[in-house]
C-alpha cells in the first residue's frame, strides 16, 4: 500500500479528514480511487435508489470533464454503453432510463471530433434497446434516436450504417401488439423513428443513400400501412383532455406529416424511387378500385414535392397504367382518377413535356377499352381468357373521356387549340379501323364547348324550331388565340366534317355529332370570315347530297339533307340577318309541306321515313347560294367567297403520301418551296386561289411525268436566273464610292465616275486618325 499513489493521496486525505474508518472500508476506498476518473464520474451519475433520477450535479461534473478531455469521449461512451447492457439483462429499467439520459445530455453538449467514436457506442445501447421485447424499452430506444438524429454533427462519418434502424423501425410501423393502446405508442414510435432516420441521411453524402429502393421499399409502405389504417378512426389514448397537442397527435397524422417531409427532400433524380413504392402497394392491397386511398396518397405526393417535378410523377403514373393495360377495368379506372387529379394540380405549376404524353396514353386506352368491349376479352388470340364486363369498360371509358375534358380545361387557350388538333389526329377516319366504332368519343367537343352548349345541341331535331332564344346559348366574341387558330386549322376542320359526312357507313350518331361540332365552332371560334366558311360547307353538303357521282345510299343523302337544313337554321338566326333567316324558314317550310324526309324530324328518329328512291331535287326545296350571298353581301359579307362552291382542300401531308418515289417527292417539295405555298393560309381573292390550285396541279403533273433531264434542266435553268439576279444585288450593294479624284469619258461621250480601291483613296489630314 505504500508504494500505491493512490493509497498516499487516499491517507493524505483521511489525515485531513479524520473519520472512524474500518479496515475493510479502507480497502474499498482504496480500491475506489485505483479506477480510472471517467468511471467514477459516471458512477457518480446514478443514485442509490433509480427512483431518485439522474444526479444533476455529478452529471454537471462529467459533462465538464468530457469537454476537457475529448479524448475520453469515447470510452465514458463505451462504460455507459456496459452498466447499460448489464442494466438491461438484470431488468433494472431505472438505471437504464438514467444511462440514456446521460448519454442525451453528452450528445447535447459535446460537437468535437471524437464525437464519431461515442456516437458509435451510443447507437450500439440503441439498437440494445430497440432489440428487446419490452416496449417501453423500444419508445426510450426510439425517442433517444430521434434526440440524435436533430444534432447536426461537426464532422463526417464514413463508416456509420443506419440499415438496421430502417428496418427495426419500419418494423415497429407494423406492430401488431395486443393491447391497442401500447400498439399506437409502438407503431408511432416507429414513424418517429423513421422520420429521424430520414433527417440525419438525407443530405448526408458519405452515408448509404437512403433513396436507394431498398430502403424505399421498407420506408414508404410502413408510412402507407399507418396512413391507412388510420383513415376513419381516432386514437384512444391519451384523452385529448390529459394529453399536450403532440400526444393527441394520432398515428396517421404523424404518418402523413412525415410522408410529406419525406418527399419534400427529395430531389429529381430521387423521385422515382420515392413514387414507384407506391404504385407498389395500391397494386399489392388492391386499393386502386377503391379510389380514395389512391387519390389521397398522390395528392400528398403532388402538393409535397416540388412543382418542377410534377411531370415525373405523371409519366410515373402513364407508366403505371400502360403496364396494367390487361388488368381489370376497375383497377384501370382507379389509375386514371388518380391521374386526373395529379394532371390537375400539376397543371397549375409545371408539367414540363408531358402535355401531350397524357392525352396519348389516355386515347390509347380509350381505345383499348373499346376494343375490350367489342371483342370480350383482353387476349385476341386466346379469345374467351378472362370475361369482360361491358359496364365496368364503359364506366373506365367515362372516367377517360372526363379525365381528358378535365385536364383540359386547365391548360391555356393556345394549347388547348394543339390538344384539339392532337386528338382529332388520334380519332380514326371512319372506315380505316372497322374494328372501331367511328362515332368518336366526343372528346374534341368537350375541348370545343367553353359554355355548357354542347348538352343543347344532344339531338338534331329538337333544334329545328323558329327562335333558337330558348335555347338560352351563350355566345362570346371570338378570341384571338381563337382566331389564329381558325386562320391555320380552318380548313382541316371543314374538310374533316366533309369527308365524314360522305362516308357511306355513317349513321344516325355521325351526323349528330357533326352537327354538335358545327355549332360549337359557330359559337365558340367563329369569325365573319369562319362564318362565310361555315355557310358555304353546309351548301357543299347539299350538292354532295344532290351528287349522283358519289353513290350514296338514299339514308345518307336524307341525312345529309336533313344535317344541312338544321345547321342553316341555326347559322341563320345567329347572323340575325332577317333576310337569310326568311330564306332559310321558307325552305324548311316547304320541305315539311312536300319532302319531310329532307329533314331531321323524319330522319334521325327510330324507324327513318324516307323514300326508297330520292328523286331529283331542284327549286324551292333548295337552299340557294345564289340567294343566301345575296342577302348576305347586303349585310357586308364578302359576296365573292360566299359564291365560290366549297372544295375540301388537301394538307401537304395528305398529298406527300401519295407519292411513290423518294426523288418524286424530293422534287415536289423543291417545286413547292419555291412557290411558297401554305394550304392552311387563307387567300383573300377566290379568283387568285382558283389559279394557283391550278397552277399546283400542273406542277405536279410535271414532276410526275416529265423526263429527269427536263426538270433538271428547269432547275438548272431557275439556279441560273437566281445567281445573276444576286450578281445585280451585290453590284449594287458593294460597289465602291465614287473617287474624288475625277470622272472619265466613255466610249459613247459620257461621263462616268472612275472608281478607285478603298486602299488608294487620299483623305484630307483632318479625316484621318
Amino acid at each position: 500500500m505504500k508504494d500505491c499513489p493512490q493509497a498516499h493521496t487516499l491517507n493524505e486525505s483521511l489525515t485531513t479528514f479524520p473519520l472512524d474508518f474500518s479496515l475493510s472500508a479502507g480497502v474499498c476506498g482504496c480500491c475506489g480511487a485505483l479506477r480510472p476518473r471517467y468511471k467514477r464520474l459516471v458512477d457518480n451519475i446514478f443514485p442509490e435508489d433509480p427512483e431518485d433520477g439522474l444526479v444533476k450535479a455529478n452529471m454537471e461534473k462529467l459533462t465538464f470533464y468530457a469537454l476537457s478531455a475529448p479524448e475520453k469521449l469515447d470510452r465514458i461512451g463505451a462504460y455507459l454503453s456496459e452498466r447499460l447492457s448489464r442494466d438491461v439483462a438484470r431488468h433494472r429499467y431505472g438505471y437504464v432510463c438514467i444511462a440514456m439520459e446521460a448519454l442525451d445530455q453528452l450528445l447535447m453538449a459535446c460537437h468535437c471530433q471524437s464525437i464519431n467514436l461515442f456516437v458509435e457506442s451510443f447507437l450500439k445501447m440503441v439498437r440494445k434497446l430497440l432489440e428487446a421485447d419490452k416496449p417501453n424499452l423500444q419508445i426510450l430506444g426510439t425517442n433517444s434516436f430521434v434526440k440524435f438524429a436533430n444534432i447536426e454533427e461537426d464532422t463526417p462519418s464514413y463508416h456509420r450504417s443506419y440499415d438496421f434502424f430502417v428496418s427495426r423501425f419500419s418494423e415497429m410501423c407494423h406492430s401488431n401488439y395486443e393491447d391497442p393502446d401500447i400498439r399506437t405508442k409502438i407503431r408511432m414510435a416507429g414513424i418517429k423513428g423513421l422520420q429521424g432516420v430520414v433527417r440525419k441521411t438525407v443530405n448526408d453524402e458519405l452515408q448509404a443513400n437512403i433513396w436507394d429502393p431498398q430502403h424505399m421499399d421498407k420506408i414508404v409502405p410502413s408510412l402507407l400501412f399507418n396512413l391507412q389504417s388510420g383513415e376513419g378512426t381516432e386514437s384512444r389514448s391519451p384523452s385529448p383532455l390529459q394529453a399536450s397537442e403532440k400526444e393527441r397527435e394520432s398515428p396517421a397524422e404523424l404518418t402523413e406529416r412525415c410522408f410529406r417531409e419525406l418527399l419534400g427532400r427529395s430531389a429529381y433524380g430521387n423521385i422515382k424511387n420515392a413514387v414507384t413504392p407506391v404504385l407498389m402497394h395500391l397494386d399489392n392491397h388492391s386499393l386502386w378500385e377503391g379510389k380514395t386511398f389512391a387519390v389521397r396518397c398522390f395528392k400528398i405526393i403532388m402538393y409535397s414535392i416540388q412543382s418542377q417535378h410534377s411531370h415525373l410523377v405523371i409519366q410515373q403514373l402513364l407508366g403505371h397504367l400502360d403496364a396494367n393495360s390487361k388488368s381489370s377495368a376497375t383497377v384501370r379506372a382507379g389509375i386514371v382518377e388518380v391521374l386526373l387529379e395529379a394532371a390537375a394540380i400539376a397543371a397549375s405549376g409545371s408539367v414540363g413535356p408531358t402535355v401531350l404524353e397524357v392525352f396519348n396514353t389516355l386515347l390509347r386506352h380509350l381505345r383499348l377499352s373499346v376494343d375490350y368491349e367489342l371483342t370480350g376479352s383482353y387476349d385476341r388470340i386466346n379469345i374467351g381468357t378472362k370475361i369482360i364486363k361491358e359496364h365496368e369498360e364503359r364506366q373506365l371509358q367515362e372516367a377517360v373521356i372526363r379525365t381528358i375534358g378535365s385536364f383540359a380545361n386547365t391548360l391555356p387557350t393556345y394549347q388547348r387549340s394543339e390538344v384539339m388538333l392532337f386528338i382529332m389526329g388520334k380519332v380514326p377516319i371512319p372506315g380505316m379501323h372497322p374494328t372501331l366504332p367511328s362515332t368518336g368519343s366526343g372528346t374534341d367537343l368537350i375541348l370545343i364547348d367553353r359554355h355548357d352548349n354542347l348538352p343543347k345541341f344532344s339531338t338534331i331535331r329538337l333544334v329545328i324550331i323558329s327562335d333558337i332564344s330558348v335555347l338560352k346559348l351563350k355566345v362570346d366574341k371570338c378570341s384571338r388565340q381563337d382566331n389564329l387558330f381558325m386562320k391555320k386549322h380552318a380548313q382541316h376542320l371543314y374538310r374533316h366534317i366533309y369527308l365524314c359526312s360522305k362516308e357511306q357507313s355513317s349513321v344516325q350518331p355521325h351526323f349528330e355529332k357533326l352537327y354538335s361540332l358545327l355549332a360549337l365552332i359557330s359559337m365558340e371560334l367563329a369569325n365573319e370570315e369562319v362564318v362565310v366558311d361555315l355557310i358555304r360547307v353546309a351548301l357543299a353538303l347539299q350538292d354532295l347530297a344532290l351528287s349522283s357521282e358519289e353513290m350514296l345510299p338514299v339514308y345518307n343523302r336524307c341525312a345529309i339533307h336533313a344535317l344541312s337544313s338544321a345547321y342553316l337554321n341555326l347559322i341563320s338566326q345567329l347572323t340575325t340577318v332577317p333576310a337569310f333567316c326568311q330564306h332559310v324558314h321558307e325552305v324548311i317550310e316547304m320541305r315539311q309541306k312536300e319532302s319531310p324526309y329532307l329533314l331531321p324530324e323524319d330522319v334521325f328518329i327510330e324507324n327513318p321515313k324516307i323514300p326508297k328512291t330520292l328523286e331529283k331535287l331542284e327549286g324551292e326545296l333548295l337552299f340557294q347560294q345564289a340567294k343566301i350571298t345575296e342577302v348576305l353581301g347586303g349585310s357586308g359579307y364578302n359576296t365573292e367567297r360566299l359564291a365560290t362552291p366549297y372544295v375540301p382542300q388537301f394538307t401537304d401531308e395528305d398529298r406527300l403520301s401519295k407519292r411513290k418515289s423518294i426523288g418524286e417527292t424530293i422534287s415536289l417539295q423543291v417545286e413547292l418551296n419555291g412557290v411558297k405555298l401554305c394550304v392552311y393560309s387563307q387567300v383573300d381573292s377566290v379568283g387568285v386561289e382558283e389559279q394557283e390550285k391550278e397552277r399546283r396541279r400542273q406542277v405536279v403533273e410535271k414532276f410526275q411525268k416529265a423526263p429527269f433531264e427536263e426538270i433538271a434542266a428547269h432547275c438548272g435553268a431557275r439556279a441560273t436566273m437566281l445567281q445573276s439576279k444576286l450578281n445585280q444585288i451585290f453590284e449594287i450593294t458593294i460597289r465602291p464610292p465614287p473617287s474624288p479624284s475625277g470622272t472619265i469619258t466613255s466610249g459613247y461621250g459620257q461621263t462616268q465616275s472612275r472608281s478607285v480601291p478603298v486602299y488608294e483613296m487620299k483623305f484630307p489630314d483632318l479625316c484621318v486618325y
